[in-house]
């Protein structure tokens, strides 16, 4: 591999960067994780801006996309994974290409070799989230709250025992609520190993703790991952998420 993370003070970075062409920020660090938010509300400007990032390749792609507001979201979230990745790395834009593993998750080659730092994307309505990685694996799904969804057939089909039973007791918004964060967390965690929406979601439940009312929790089942996970809810008012990521605390867990 290739690069690593420089120690970046992202607060005081963007502090001094008062660009209003950019659409992502800080969010937040979480252990070996840095997430950032993009806005994906349109803007002219920004998306102008995160266009000029792109490679050939993903403006071809861009090409493809019938509906804008796709189209914006793969541009900004992209550029955005760039220019951090950029920063992080210390390459050049030019030097930056981006392969997929056998079941799609992107990752970063720079001067031909496979990148340090593991990354993951996510994006729902006008929020976006990118997470980084450098000591693992990292998954990171965002759920924007509000959106018209119907969602009670699915619960038997992405829910365990445990989940099933808590989301019985609840109803109206609390359901939705906790609905979200469930899915959220069982989302970054298939991300993070790689799978994506190939995993049964019924196979694997939310760490105990996260069950229990927590925002952290530590996953390990020998049957879904060789690794320890620690996940923790980083949601706020106007969207849930989501983050997980690899830890060092080995392997062989139990079913």
């Amino acid at each position: 591999t290739v690069g690593g993370l420089k120690a970046v003070d992202w607060e005081r970075l963007q502090g001094t960067r008062a660009d209003t062409a950019r659409s992502w920020r800080f969010f937040r660090s979480t252990g070996s994780v840095v997430v950032f938010h993009v806005d994906l509300t349109p803007h002219s400007q920004r998306e102008a801006t995160a266009w000029e990032w792109l490679s050939s390749e993903e403006r071809q792609r861009w090409g493809r996309f019938v509906y804008p507001g796709p189209g914006r979201r793969y541009t900004l979230c992209r550029a955005a994974v760039r220019e951090i990745l950029c920063v992080q790395l210390g390459f050049d834009n030019r030097e930056l290409t981006f392969e997929s593993s056998e079941f799609g998750k992107p990752y970063a080659v720079a001067q031909g070799k496979r990148a340090s730092v593991d990354f993951n994307i996510s994006h729902s309505g006008g929020h976006g989230l990118v997470a980084f990685s450098q000591l693992g694996r990292v998954g990171v799904d965002v759920e924007e709250r509000g959106l018209r969804r119907d969602l009670g057939g699915v619960v038997k089909t992405v829910f365990g025992p445990r989940e099933q039973a808590l989301l019985a007791g609840l109803d109206g918004e609390r359901w939705l609520d906790a609905f979200l964060d469930l899915w959220t967390v069982k989302e970054a965690l298939a991300k993070g190993w790689g799978m994506g929406l190939g995993t049964d979601f019924s196979r694997f439940e939310a760490p105990p703790e996260m069950l229990e009312g927590g925002t952290t929790g530590v996953f390990r089942s020998a049957r879904l991952s060789d690794s320890a996970w620690l996940v923790e809810r980083i949601g706020n008012a106007e969207f849930a998420a989501a983050v997980a990521y690899e830890t060092g605390l080995g392997s062989g867990w139990p079913a």
